[in-house]
């Protein structure tokens, strides 16, 4: 490895280690498809509470039970990952076939019927939805092991996770508009408005770009520790526990976890009420609640967009950010300015929509120009919301960027404790922790917007203390958890300069292994050539004798 430094902590990333740009955008494109079901899935449950009227209780269990489902199999995903050996690698098989099977089942998932009880929907979705996590995981799971191993380099390692987040925006881009496309649909018998008819077209949609783009990695991109040696046969529930214990005693690791889970799960947790906030406080004074829903879909459409596309421009620069001041310092300055993003959220919310607006009016007309001019009013009028998400989008676009590749460098860390490449087992850990927390997320937060008093039958005639609370939890408790990850992130000592010295250990171990490896294969082959040699001796003697 030839490394050129540049100061005290600035490195140069060799030529040979930058991953070319076709790989990069390969990659990305599995981040497409891994991004386009939690980008959907999210927004598209709340069909069952708005369309199906399932209480909002049962439908926080139902978005906790699969995650744990999910989350248990993660780490024997990583883990037969890791030890799989095959023509094709270790990974590629998996990501292949789970992408197939993901897609398949993100459809059938969202097939939910308004004639069916309440509870057939439920258990129906229920079950569809543990399927499909399972069927996730084998792709997901891989897939970020894959990108791990993709370059040893410090920063490359970063910037290859940008490319992943760049592409990861397109399915966010589009899914805020999830509720005004699936209430966009007309029941062909009433003609009135169907958005269960809408879920069960747009997962056709969804399931199709998760099976396209979620095979791309697996058919393009070489895996480089794909002829790794057979590991020793042992018993692999012990071997796995033991690889997950040995997981949890990387400090490093823990931390990265910890912020993950406290960064990501605050957003998703104030995520549960954003979307209630907008349709029962926002727009409380539209002439009814179906205006409200129809208003509302479009502004949570502007608003992801818009949210999407600074995203984009975010992760775009965090390579250079990260480069100037370093992975961890990087933070000190993205994860304050998202808390500035969410204190605004509360004078967006403020500005109410007035109840004589030309808006109602509009939201009544057909087509294209109508649907822009519907767009630009509901922009223009609650500009203050919109501008809450240029700074929110720092937290959430910097941590996805960073992490991941510190989990990259936390794989070196442990090849040098432990000598093998566990890539696998550390990404089904870390998005374990994840999944953790989005069940958690789910549970708690269907029950705190129970807890809120929110009724359903109430409409936009939602109580006063109801809508407090709803803004209250939405605004403050990403607040809080970004605080707790800033001060964990603190306690964070990973350097370039710690990296790169981890990174020429290991290679100079993987030289020396190699060096021993050919060493023994040598003295095998020239004991083989004596025994050879001795058995012709033996043959020509005999032959001797028998003459």
């Amino acid at each position: 490895m030839q490394q050129e430094r540049q100061g005290q902590n600035h490195y140069v990333t060799a030529p040979e280690d930058r991953i070319p740009v076709f790989q990069k955008i390969i990659y990305g494109m599995g981040s497409l498809g891994n991004d386009s079901q939690a980008a959907w899935i999210g927004q598209m449950v709340i069909i069952l509470i708005l369309g199906l009227g399932i209480s909002p209780l049962w439908v926080g269990l139902i978005g906790c039970i699969p995650r744990i489902f999910d989350a248990i199999l993660d780490p024997i995903v990583g883990y037969i990952s890791d030890n799989t050996r095959s023509k094709y690698g270790r990974r590629r098989p998996f990501i292949f076939f789970g992408a197939i099977a993901a897609g398949i089942c993100y459809v059938l998932m969202f097939q939910l019927y308004r004639h069916n009880s309440a509870t057939f929907n439920s258990w129906y979705f229920l079950i569809f939805q543990v399927i499909f996590f399972i069927a996730f995981t084998c792709y997901s799971i891989p897939w970020i092991a894959l990108g791990y191993e993709m370059t040893p380099d410090h920063h490359e390692r970063t910037s290859l996770q940008s490319w992943s987040r760049v592409f990861a925006q397109v399915p966010w881009l589009l899914a805020p508009w999830c509720w005004a496309i699936m209430y966009s649909f007309k029941n062909p018998q009433t003609g009135s408005a169907d958005p269960v008819l809408g879920a069960r077209i747009v997962s056709m949609v969804i399931g199709a770009v998760i099976i396209g783009a979620g095979v791309l990695p697996a058919i393009f991109i070489k895996e480089h520790f794909a002829d790794l040696p057979k590991p020793e046969k042992k018993n692999p529930v012990k071997n796995l526990l033991k690889g997950i214990v040995v997981t949890f005693k990387n400090k490093l690791f823990v931390k990265i976890c910890a912020v993950t889970f406290l960064i990501f799960n605050g957003f998703m947790l104030s995520s549960t009420f954003i979307a209630y906030v907008v349709f029962f406080y926002v727009f409380q004074n539209a002439p009814s609640t179906d205006a409200a829903y129809a208003a509302g879909g479009k502004l949570l459409g502007i608003y992801g967009t818009f949210s999407a596309i600074c995203t984009v421009c975010v992760v775009s620069g965090i390579p250079w950010l990260s480069r100037k001041l370093g992975k961890r310092n990087a933070f000190f300055i993205t994860i304050p300015i998202s808390i500035i993003g969410y204190l605004m959220k509360w004078i967006g919310y403020n500005q109410l929509h007035p109840a004589s607006s030309e808006l109602w009016n509009l939201l009544n007309g057909q087509g294209v120009l109508n649907f822009f001019k519907i767009c630009a009013l509901v922009a223009r009028e609650h500009y203050l919301l919109l501008a809450c998400a240029p700074l929110i989008v720092f937290g959430l676009g910097s941590l996805f960027t960073i992490i991941l590749s510190m989990v990259a460098d936390v794989c070196d860390i442990d090849e040098l404790k432990t000598g093998e490449r566990r890539e696998g087992i550390f990404s089904a850990v870390y998005w374990w922790m994840v999944k953790l927390g989005l069940a958690f997320a789910s549970l708690i937060g269907g029950a705190l917007l129970v807890w809120t008093g929110f009724k359903q039958e109430l409409g936009i005639a939602q109580a006063v203390d109801t809508l407090l609370w709803m803004r209250i939890l939405d605004v403050c408790i990403p607040i809080v958890t970004s605080l707790v990850a800033i001060f964990i992130i603190r306690t964070i000592g990973l350097t370039a300069t710690k990296a790169y010295e981890t990174r020429l250990q290991v290679e100079r171990r993987r030289g020396e292994r190699r060096a021993e490896e050919e060493r023994r294969e040598e003295e095998r082959r020239e004991e083989e050539r004596r025994e050879e040699e001795r058995r012709k001796e033996e043959r020509r003697r005999e032959q001797r004798r028998a003459e």
